[in-house]
C-alpha cells in the first residue's frame, strides 16, 4: 500500500512542478516537445557501443532542471523506480558479447559491457529528459504541444485521458488493500492467492468509476476535443530554445565533445 501512495504522491508531485512560473516553463510545449524530439533522436542515433560521446547530452535535461526548479532529487528517485527494467533489458548484453574492445591494465573490457553501459546511460538521459519536460510542462502541455506538432487528435486525447486514469486506477487499488487491511488485521501485502479476485475486483471498480467520470465529462459538453484555457503564442524565445538546443544536439552529434573537451584539458590540441 505503501507503494501505491508513493507513486500517487509522485503524479500529484510531477503536476505540482509543472504548474511552477520559471523561464523553463514559459516555453511554448510545441518548441519543448520538439526539442525533446530531437534530443531523443539524437541520443539513439549513436553506435550501441557508445559511451563517454553520450556525456554532453546531460546538459539538456540538467538545464531543464535547474532553470524549471525541478529538484535532482525527485528526478533521481523516480529513475531508480524504472531503472532496474532498463538493467534488465541490458544485463544478458555481456554473455552475447564476448569480443574484447581495449584493455584496461590487465582487465579486457568486451563490446558487451559497453553496449550495457550504452544502454543504461541512454536510459537516463532520455528518461531525465522525459521527466524534465514533463515536470516543466506538464502532461496536458505536452499534450497542446503535440496537438500543435500535428499528432493525430485520437492519439493526443488517448494519452491524456490515460494520463488521468492512472489516478482512478491507483486510487482504486488503494481502496481495495485498504478494505482488505482492515478486514483481514494481517501485515504485509496481501497473499498471492487473493491477487486474482482482488484484481479482477478492482478492475469492475475502475471501470464503474471511468464510466461515471465519462458521464461527467459528456454533461459539461466532451466532444472528444481537449480545449486549451490559454492560445499557444510561438515567439522569438521559443524559435531560440528549439534551434539553440537542435544546433547543440547535431554539433555533439557529429563532433565528439568528450573526446575535444578531454584533449583540451591536457593540451593535446594542436
Amino acid at each position: 500500500m505503501a507503494d501505491l501512495q508513493r507513486a500517487l504522491l509522485g503524479l500529484g508531485r510531477l503536476d505540482e512542478l509543472a504548474r511552477g512560473e520559471s523561464p523553463v516553463h514559459r516555453i511554448d510545449p510545441r518548441a519543448k516537445v520538439a526539442t525533446g524530439l530531437f534530443f531523443a533522436a539524437a541520443v539513439v542515433s549513436f553506435d550501441r557501443t557508445t559511451v563517454a560521446a553520450l556525456m554532453p547530452y546531460a546538459f539538456f535535461p540538467v538545464y531543464l532542471a535547474r532553470r524549471g526548479g525541478v529538484p535532482i532529487g525527485f528526478l533521481a528517485r523516480r529513475l531508480a523506480v524504472a531503472m532496474p527494467f532498463a538493467l534488465a533489458v541490458a544485463l544478458p548484453n555481456p554473455f552475447f558479447d564476448r569480443a574484447e574492445v581495449f584493455r584496461v591494465g590487465p582487465v579486457g573490457v568486451t563490446g558487451g559491457w559497453l553496449s550495457l553501459a550504452s544502454v543504461m546511460v541512454r536510459f537516463v538521459l532520455t528518461a531525465g529528459a522525459a521527466l524534465a519536460l514533463a515536470a516543466t510542462t506538464g502532461i496536458s502541455g505536452i499534450c497542446r504541444g503535440l496537438a500543435g506538432l500535428g499528432v493525430p487528435r485520437a492519439v493526443v486525447t488517448q494519452l491524456l485521458l490515460l494520463y488521468r486514469y492512472l489516478f482512478v486506477l491507483l486510487e482504486e487499488g488503494l481502496r481495495t488493500l485498504r478494505a482488505w487491511r482492515l478486514r483481514s488485521f494481517a501485515p504485509g501485502p496481501p497473499p498471492l492467492r487473493l491477487f486474482v479476485p482482488m484484481a479482477g475486483r478492482l478492475l469492475l471498480r475502475t471501470l464503474d468509476r471511468s464510466g461515471r467520470l465519462h458521464m461527467a465529462m459528456l454533461a459539461r459538453g466532451f466532444d472528444g476535443r481537449v480545449h486549451a484555457v490559454r492560445p499557444l503564442r510561438f515567439g522569438p524565445r521559443d524559435v531560440a530554445f528549439l534551434a539553440g538546443w537542435t544546433f547543440f544536439f547535431a554539433a555533439a552529434r557529429w563532433v565528439d565533445l568528450s573526446a575535444w573537451l578531454g584533449r583540451l584539458a591536457t593540451g593535446g590540441l594542436p
